[in-house]
């Protein structure tokens, strides 16, 4: 496994971020608990959740797996830094949701209760709250902080500018900001690059793309369409908008003799800022398929001819202005 700091900090975490939304409604919580298991044996030791992932409000289903399975020892919790997110609303009643300072002290202590543990390594906002200023969030995080509940503080879509203005909040308080940024990043959905990614590389974020394969139709879908996921119909509908660069994509691939799934992680591995992909497995197959893509090196003629079928963005502004 290979290894790199997140971000500015000195933190160390595998090249590949376990993703854990499938486990509970998608994948059973022994099958769960054997793909964290299988994932330290392949020394990822990077994982990510939310309060809200179980997808019944206020149960954080996934998170009670996880503490469950670091219950059971062995190191489980030393050897994992754990990422989770809150914003979601956990209940009816007001406060339950977003970024106030009030419910950033409870859905923290919901969190450390449900993974059952007593410090987050990884603390993010799953997305911005516009009605809850920068100073606010900022005080509620620094507390957690000094109450050793939380080590670190990252953002999920948000825009650059969003990471613009809580970095310089941190800064008039002299908090360390933000570390890390988790965006809608891959070869088909690449606006990123125009404000997200310079903000990053400015204010030293790690940037933890998620849906790394959109959803699946960098995955060979080409080849499975009849089956599971890649079968849906909102995935169907979004093949048929970009079947003509899938096509191109997966011919390309077989040119490399790789799997295009693990040609588009390789892709993203290759990016700036990028710190760690966010896989989301839903057996042990799927993630012991996914470390090959360490193993790609992508020359500049393979990333000339990927930027070829997907082409992506130049910075902002020179985008849309000379």
């Amino acid at each position: 496994m290979d290894y790199g700091q997140l971000g500015r900090t000195g933190l160390q975490v595998s090249r590949l971020c376990l993703g854990t939304m499938n486990f509970g409604p998608v994948t059973s919580e022994d099958d769960s608990f054997a793909i964290m298991d299988r994932a330290h044996e392949l020394g990822i030791n990077f994982f990510d959740t939310a309060n809200v992932y179980g997808w019944k409000k206020g149960e954080g289903i996934t998170e009670n797996i996880i503490g469950r399975w670091f219950a059971k020892g062995g190191g489980r919790r030393e050897r994992t830094v754990i990422a989770t997110k809150l914003y979601g609303d956990m209940g009816d009643w007001p406060n339950e949701g977003r970024l106030s300072a009030l419910n950033i002290r409870r859905a923290c202590d919901a969190s450390l209760k449900r993974m059952q543990t007593d410090y987050i390594d990884l603390y993010q906002a799953h997305h911005v709250d516009r009605n809850t200023p920068f100073e606010e969030f900022w005080e509620a995080m620094d507390i957690l902080k000094q109450q050793g509940k939380i080590l670190y503080v990252g953002s999920s879509n948000f825009a650059g500018w969003h990471i613009a203005k809580a970095q310089e909040s941190a800064r008039r308080r002299n908090s360390l900001g933000l570390v890390s940024e988790q965006s809608h990043y891959n070869l088909i959905v690449r606006a990123a690059e125009l404000e997200v990614i310079p903000a990053c590389e400015d204010y030293g974020l790690g940037l933890i793309p998620w849906s790394p394969l959109a959803g699946g139709l960098l995955g060979g879908i080409l080849r499975k369409i009849d089956k599971g996921r890649s079968a849906s119909e909102v995935i169907v509908r979004e093949l048929e908008k970009h079947r003509d660069k899938i096509e191109r994509y997966e011919a390309f691939c077989d040119e490399l003799g790789e799997d295009p799934a693990n040609v588009g992680l390789a892709w993203l591995l290759h990016q700036k800022a990028v710190t760690a992909p966010i896989i989301g497995p839903r057996t042990l197959e799927q993630l012991d398929g996914t470390v090959k893509a360490l193993e790609i090196k992508l020359d500049e003629k393979a990333l000339i001819r990927i930027d070829e079928i997907f082409p992506g963005f130049k910075t902002s502004p020179e985008e849309y202005a000379w």
